[in-house]
């Protein structure tokens, strides 16, 4: 058994338990599902720290500029980048996917006021963790975000990159499905787009990439694919609890 199956094996539990997660169950409304986006684009946005975590950890971002150590990851990683900071939405303009998931919040009539106020705190120099101070939002939303710079903060591109794969870019397809056959209103076109977008990138091109950048970065280091698990692991439980979190909300709203 490759090493990815090993850790595909253990993990799978996890991805049954999000894929059939109760919180898809009680998308009865528009409503609810605003609820979701606004936890939810948290998650959204932490992501493409990750990603840019590992685009300086495996490209050269800085000038004066110098060849990339491995070409061939640093093309994985500039693809990803490239398709999820540079997209085209439903408009053929080009956005990000964040940017996209913010539009599609106000089209849905969810709230971002707590995301912008954020991310203006992030503009001035907050610490992520510490910017929450200035927003009101769940704790497992904090939690989530904790854990994700917790993991960038170690500084090793290998558990970065497990947490990109595993707990993000290798489930959102799963995750996404369940999630576009619950709340399927046309109507939303913006949503819709994002959600259809995200299942064609993430399940046919940005998912093989992941998983072959997390074999690439291991190679044969036992002590590595170890940690690798492991914070497959954690990822895909920290996304589980932001689960638990955004259904305690919708139900005490309910």
């Amino acid at each position: 058994m490759s090493r990815i199956a090993t850790i595909e094996q253990r993990i799978a539990p996890l991805r049954e338990h999000l894929k059939n997660h109760d919180l898809y169950k009680r998308f009865d409304s528009v409503s609810d599902i605003c609820v979701f986006t606004e936890s939810h684009v948290f998650a959204v946005w932490d992501f493409m720290s990750l990603l840019k975590s590992l685009q300086q950890h495996l490209t050269c971002t800085s000038v004066p500029w110098v060849p990339a150590q491995n070409p061939t990851l640093a093309r994985f990683i500039n693809e990803i980048v490239h398709g999820e900071e540079s997209d085209v939405n439903e408009l053929s303009e080009p956005k990000s996917h964040f940017e996209m998931y913010l539009e599609a919040m106000q089209q849905l009539g969810a709230k971002t006021t707590s995301i912008d106020t954020y991310i203006s705190h992030i503009r001035a120099a907050a610490r992520p963790v510490e910017a929450f101070e200035f927003v009101k939002v769940p704790q497992a939303v904090v939690d989530f975000v904790a854990h994700t710079f917790s993991v960038i903060d170690s500084g090793k591109p290998h558990l970065v990159a497990s947490a990109f794969t595993f707990g993000r870019e290798d489930v959102i397809p799963d995750m996404f499905i369940s999630i576009l056959k619950e709340a399927g209103q046309s109507q939303y076109t913006k949503f819709l787009y994002y959600l259809e977008r995200h299942i064609e990138l993430d399940g046919d091109e940005h998912g093989p990439l992941a998983l072959k950048l997390v074999s690439a970065l291991c190679g044969d280091d036992d002590v590595k694919w170890q940690e690798v698990e492991e914070t497959a692991v954690h990822s895909l439980e920290m996304r589980i609890a932001l689960w638990d979190g955004i259904l305690e909300q919708i139900t005490n709203q309910n």
